[in-house]
């Protein structure tokens, strides 16, 4: 992976960015990676609007229903042409709403007949990954920035509509009110080509001072 590259690069150029590396230590993004697309855009779908507790148990339903093992990654997962057989009653009754089954009905067939071409996915620029993703049901532009970070790896990503991120931006940089998308562009264009690290320092550093608070 690219971390160390990036990390370096980050403490160099940002003395900000710097001490939350120092405070939160090696970079653990790759623990985050599906390597399975199908299964990370699914995910995706499933974890909206409901906690992270919640989003993990329809996960885990939803894989039983394939044999999957939704707690290890490498896990075999289903085929689209199987999501496509499935019954909708089947698939409400994991817990999924009737919009979801949708959007994961969707996604099952753009995969199955080519419009969804997760395969060549790796190969485009983000904004074509951002179009491609965007033109289905379900996905908007803060899910596939995800993806782009957590399937294909893309190491550019700077997802400025993620609530977390500007709470972490607005602490750190010592700003009055959450930052507007033209200051977190600002601020991150000295990441550049590593902000998508920069971005998981960030959540780290959200997540740690959430953890504070609550003590």
């Amino acid at each position: 992976m690219y971390y160390s590259a990036a990390v370096r690069h980050l403490k160099r150029v940002d003395p900000v960015m710097r001490r939350i590396i120092e405070r939160v230590g090696p970079c653990r993004l790759s623990e985050r990676v599906h390597t399975n697309r199908l299964r990370a855009l699914v995910t995706a779908i499933i974890a909206q609007q409901i906690s992270w507790a919640a989003a993990r148990t329809v996960e885990a339903r939803f894989c039983a229903l394939y044999g999957c093992d939704s707690t290890n990654r490498r896990s075999k997962y289903p085929r689209p042409e199987q999501i496509l057989a499935t019954p909708a009653r089947r698939l409400r009754a994991v817990g999924l709403s009737r919009q979801k089954v949708r959007y994961i009905r969707d996604i099952a067939a753009r995969s199955a007949n080519g419009a969804l071409p997760l395969a060549r996915l790796g190969r485009m620029r983000d904004d074509a990954v951002i179009e491609c993703l965007t033109a289905v049901k379900g996905i908007g532009r803060w899910t596939a920035e995800m993806f782009l970070i957590f399937s294909l790896g893309h190491p550019d990503v700077l997802p400025v509509d993620d609530l977390g991120v500007q709470h972490a931006m607005r602490m750190a940089y010592g700003l009055r009110k959450l930052p507007s998308e033209k200051k977190m562009i600002e601020i991150g264009e000295r990441w550049r080509p590593h902000r998508s690290v920069a971005t998981w320092y960030l959540w780290r550093s959200r997540r740690e001072q959430t953890s504070a608070v609550k003590k």
